[in-house]
């Protein structure tokens, strides 16, 4: 089972302390497989691998704009998360799902990276945006061969189902760092790019980033689909510094504003189908905690201290 607990606006530090936090109580066993959903108030976040000239505004103009700068132990580069976007960290232990194949009982690193990437293909399948991989790129991209006439110039049919398997071999280019905890799977949260497609060429644009740090076979960090985020904050960076391929969101391909909450709700569908489990939705971390056996109903004490730091943690 996998329990799902949306939290509204995080600021992104008490966002990091939440999931070492969670890490720690899933790898002692007090927890199961959690999926935080939340927004984070704007911040650009440099992972392990992040060049200081991919920031292009200046400090001083991120602090007028009201951007936070901070660094992660992700892996990749820069990116940015803000309102609008749907962040959503998986807090699972990877050996207790085993690999589509049946011949590994601990799912890889690189299978639940694709099969995360699934998960946001078919949510933008669910509002008829269709989507793609990009071969040596990590996230999901926009497919603009696949158009819908009856919906408008800009709205697009679902694709047919893509198969999650995926191995080391036919995914190039992936770049996976290792420390002495485990791994972070690099080119991490990379929201691409501020390249324009040609007039008449239609470019693939990046709607999902994904970016994970796995500990002792416990993911976190994780995934930011662009719903109705601020596009213009891209320009703030160059994500990997990449500059050949735009960024997008759904709002934009759509031509109109989503529900967050209706675009949560079918991620968590696509979570329970292709990590073929039951899914649970939880109104809190208290109420997550209080259903664990062996786990008081209050939480931990550096839990409530954590909830007395920022409310909104815990909304």
């Amino acid at each position: 089972m996998i329990s799902i607990v949306q939290l509204g606006t995080v600021d992104y530090a008490t966002g990091v302390k939440l999931q070492q936090q969670l890490v720690a109580l899933r790898k002692e066993g007090n927890i199961g497989d959690v999926l935080l959903l939340l927004e984070h108030k704007p911040v650009i976040t440099l992972g392990r691998n992040a060049k200081a000239k991919n920031v292009v505004a200046s400090p001083e103009f991120l602090q007028q704009r009201g951007v936070e700068l901070f660094e992660c132990d992700r892996g990749g580069d820069v990116t940015f998360h803000g309102p609008g976007q749907i962040v959503g960290y998986p807090i699972f232990d990877l050996r207790g799902f085993a690999s589509q194949d049946g011949k590994h009982k601990t799912l890889g690193v690189i299978e639940f990276v694709r099969r995360v990437e699934d998960v946001l293909m078919h949510t933008c399948a669910d509002f008829a945006i269709p989507t793609k991989r990009i071969t040596g790129l990590t996230g999901v991209w926009t497919n603009p061969e696949i158009r819908n006439p009856h919906v408008g110039a800009d709205a697009f049919v679902r694709p047919v189902e893509q198969s999650s398997t995926a191995t080391a071999e036919s995914i190039p280019n992936v770049g996976v760092n290792t420390n002495q905890e485990g791994h972070d799977f690099s080119r991490a949260a990379n929201a691409p790019q501020r390249g324009a497609a040609s007039e008449g060429h239609p470019s693939e644009a990046k709607i999902a980033a994904i970016g994970v740090h796995i500990s002792r076979s416990v993911t976190s960090h994780g995934f930011a689909l662009n719903v109705n985020t601020d596009l213009s904050c891209f320009n703030l960076i160059i994500p990997c510094g990449i500059t050949s391929k735009p960024v997008t969101s759904m709002q934009k391909e759509l031509g109109r504003e989503l529900d967050l909450n209706a675009v949560a709700e079918s991620i968590s569908r696509n979570v329970g189908v292709v990590f073929q489990n039951q899914i649970l939705w939880v109104e809190t971390l208290d109420a997550l905690l209080g259903r664990t056996v062996g786990v008081p109903m209050r939480p931990p004490k550096h839990l409530r201290e954590l909830h007395k730091e920022d409310d909104t943690a815990w909304a």
